[in-house]
């Protein structure tokens, strides 16, 4: 876990104008199935983090060790719920979860890359956020609506593919984080219409949605170019074959949705090379077949691998 901000958002409206405060993300990051869940703070204290964590516990249980750096309010944190340290030069302290206890890890200082699972994801939000809320005005942000806009990233986050768990093109479902929490094949959808910059002026949820779109669409550019590499083409590397399973990128595509296809032809030019591949895609239960260039494809599972 870790934490990132802080943003400013408006608490109270008066007549001389407005008082703005700030707010902080809490981070949690499953290191098994890589989901993420996001708690709101008030200040960088000890206290509002135990809240927050006290908060995550109770709607997603107990755990049995948590890791983070050394910041001054995990330290904190840690003494005061009497949470068992594992750094040999503090004190053992009585366990707090249950017979088993929770166990928790401080990296050293100053090697944030020891955190590598949580502070991808948060290298991402934090990127993505930043510049979105520096845009935006503080008087469209409130704490319930940078609260909903929490909800609506760590959704989007947990419905990113970990891995193919069917090759049937009938049935292309995919293996998420959000999958393995909620046990639901199907993904959260958002709401009909259409939220653009004059959404900001107008009720709560319609601005929730636009900031949602907007760092969907930013999520979805900067997390894509990661699952595929971007190394210069001097290895003989193998071409995309009939029968591979890939992942569209898909501009249209609405929030929360990952495109896979099933190649169905390909196209050699006069080099040998595939660059052309004809695919299947099922969506509402109606199967389409369409030509697109292999550099719109992320190859997932191939022929081979089925078999």
């Amino acid at each position: 876990m870790d934490v990132f901000g802080p943003w400013a958002v408006t608490t109270r409206r008066t007549r001389g104008g407005q008082a703005n405060s700030k707010r902080w993300a809490v981070l949690f990051t499953c290191m098994s199935i890589r989901a993420v869940h996001i708690e709101l703070i008030e200040a960088m204290d000890t206290s509002s983090y135990i809240s927050a964590l006290h908060r995550f516990f109770a709607l997603r249980g107990p755990a049995k060790q948590i890791r983070s750096d050394c910041g001054t309010n995990f330290t904190g944190a840690c003494k005061e719920l009497h949470i068992l340290l594992t750094d040999p030069k503090e004190p053992n302290v009585r366990r707090y979860l249950g017979e088993e206890g929770c166990s928790w890890v401080f990296n050293s200082p100053h090697s944030s890359h020891m955190g590598g699972s949580w502070e991808r994801m948060i290298g991402f939000a934090r990127r993505i956020l930043n510049s979105m809320l520096m845009q935006t005005n503080p008087s469209c942000l409130t704490h319930e609506v940078l609260s909903t806009l929490m909800a609506e990233i760590t959704a989007i986050i947990n419905a990113r593919p970990l891995a193919p768990i069917s090759s049937d093109p009938e049935s292309p479902f995919l293996l998420t984080p959000a999958t393995l929490l909620t046990q639901k094949m199907s993904t959260y959808p958002p709401p009909p219409g259409t939220f653009d910059s004059t959404d900001l002026h107008r009720q709560q949820w319609r601005r929730v949605q636009h900031l949602a779109n907007k760092f969907w669409s930013r999520w979805r550019r900067e997390y894509l170019p990661t699952l595929q590499s971007r190394s210069k083409w001097q290895d003989v590397r193998p071409n995309i074959e009939k029968g591979d399973l890939v992942l569209l990128k898909d501009n249209q595509a609405k929030r929360n949705e990952w495109p896979i296809a099933l190649v169905t032809n390909t196209f050699l030019d006069e080099d040998g090379k595939v660059r052309k591949i004809e695919l299947k895609v099922t969506r509402s239960g109606s199967a389409r077949t369409f030509l697109r260039p292999v550099s719109e494809t992320i190859l997932l599972k191939s022929a081979e691998e089925s078999n």
